[in-house]
């Protein structure tokens, strides 16, 4: 009986060894093979889309700073290289705007990317602001562009306006959830992998394809896919594709 392989996801690009949600580490993640790609979206002052999953920058930047509070001009100078983990590294690799990442993303015509559209910026600019300029920058690759957040009004927003795919991050197993995903009926439905239920106990049925994350055991991923996981986001995107269990 053949293996169920699920789809490898690069969960904010190739984010093991390179800045998470950053051209590099989009880039390297498709030289090592990736035809999936996962990064976050937020809205800086002036509305601009950026890839950051953090609004505060103390994590990626080292500099105790509110993304709301700096323009896309000064977010494309401020290196976001992880100091903590890469040292001076990455000291030149600095916050993308989104239509930059677009920019690259179309001369790249087999890659898909799931674009998370974050909580806070939902909530602080409002639905249809965030989905209209993150829209806008999408258009050269909306064909291969999956919506995606933990806001359900978002993706109902978007069945109502535009008909793109889109995916529910699931943020509790429970009933109340499994409620809110069966009336929104997503495409896809994104869960931490400990979340799941005990083995043995199944994933909800749906006309929804699962994707779990974070991962980076090539075993555990075969395992999920055998409980019905299709997609499996993983930040160490060149070491899973290299193994034996998805190489061969």
């Amino acid at each position: 009986m053949a293996v169920k392989r699920p789809a490898l996801v690069a969960h904010r690009g190739y984010a093991s060894r390179y800045p998470e949600n950053t051209l590099p580490a989009l880039k390297a993640a498709v030289e090592a093979g990736a035809t999936f790609l996962e990064f976050d979206v937020q809205l800086c002052r002036d509305q601009v889309p950026v890839l950051m999953h953090d609004i505060d920058l103390a994590r990626t930047s080292g500099q105790s700073a509110c993304i709301w509070d700096l323009d896309s001009v000064n977010l494309a100078q401020l290196p976001v290289g992880e100091p903590d983990r890469f040292g001076a590294s990455f000291s030149d690799v600095c916050v993308p705007v989104l239509s930059d990442v677009v920019e690259w993303w179309r001369s790249h015509a087999g890659v898909t990317a799931f674009v998370e559209l974050k909580t806070e910026s939902l909530q602080r600019f409002g639905i249809k602001p965030m989905l209209n300029a993150v829209m806008d920058a999408l258009e050269p690759v909306r064909s291969r562009a999956i919506l995606i957040s933990y806001d359900i009004g978002l993706l109902q927003a978007v069945r109502e306006s535009d008909g793109m795919p889109v995916g529910w991050v699931v943020p509790e197993w429970n009933q109340r959830s499994r409620a809110l995903a069966t009336g929104c009926a997503p495409d896809y439905l994104i869960c931490n992998w400990k979340r799941f239920p005990p083995e043995g106990r199944g994933l909800w049925e749906g006309a929804w394809k699962w994707m779990s994350y974070e991962v980076t055991d090539p075993g555990q991923a075969i395992a999920l896919a055998a409980r019905g996981v299709d997609f499996v986001e993983t930040m160490a995107i060149g070491e899973m594709l290299k193994d034996p269990l998805f190489s061969e």
